[in-house]
């Protein structure tokens, strides 16, 4: 019998949609604007349990392939896990990560059809303000800044609501500076600029 858990803390995506994602904004029905996209999730847990197993500190990047629009399936979706994480925790963030657990990620479980795998590597998690940088060894190493408004006087990025998104429902804006995946076999480069990102504080429980 699954645990009951709960994770919280920050979210921080890249995706190799240009900016602003389509996919989100059509209900994943949409063609992705370079026909397939490919994308890291990065959460850090700043507190958390999976049953008496404590996740707090415990980083972990969720990392995919859509071929087609979302909706229709067909995901390649892997693990990228602190090293730092025991055997216990890497299975209850896999199991969380995966759906099998119950919680945001549930509903997308049945749209996976390649489960890549689990790897491990140092994570570094920065959030300084409107700015983020994630960098898992050789694996992945991203950076994106909030996108702000035309008010010079707000300082927040701009926000999209009531997403559906499992993260968070309210996302945040972001431009990357860069975009670099290579792990569980995917591989993708990006420093145009040009492509989407997302920051947004997540909670997430299994019921």
């Amino acid at each position: 019998m699954t645990p009951s858990w709960n994770i919280s803390g920050q979210y921080f995506e890249t995706c190799s949609c240009d900016y602003v994602c389509p996919c989100i904004l059509g209900q994943m029905a949409v063609r992705p604007t370079k026909g397939s996209c490919t994308f890291a999730m990065a959460m850090q847990v700043e507190r958390g349990a999976f049953g008496t197993i404590s996740l707090d500190g415990i980083t972990f990047i969720v990392v995919g392939y859509t071929p087609e629009e979302m909706g229709k399936g067909n995901w390649s979706v892997g693990l990228v896990i602190d090293e730092r994480a025991t055997a216990g925790q890497r299975d209850a963030i896999t199991a969380i990560a995966s759906g099998t657990a119950g919680g945001p990620m549930a509903p997308l479980s049945g749209l996976i059809r390649t489960f890549l795998g689990v790897e491990a590597a140092p994570i570094r998690f920065e959030r300084r303000g409107n700015t983020g940088t994630v960098k898992a060894g050789t694996l992945v190493d991203m950076a994106a800044e909030g996108a702000m408004g035309i008010d010079p006087t707000v300082t927040e990025p701009m926000f999209i609501d009531n997403t559906g998104h499992p993260v968070s429902s309210r996302l945040s804006l972001a431009h990357p500076s860069k975009s670099h995946l290579h792990a569980l076999g995917q591989t993708w480069d990006d420093t145009s600029g040009k492509n989407n990102g997302h920051f947004a504080p997540f909670n997430w429980r299994s019921a």
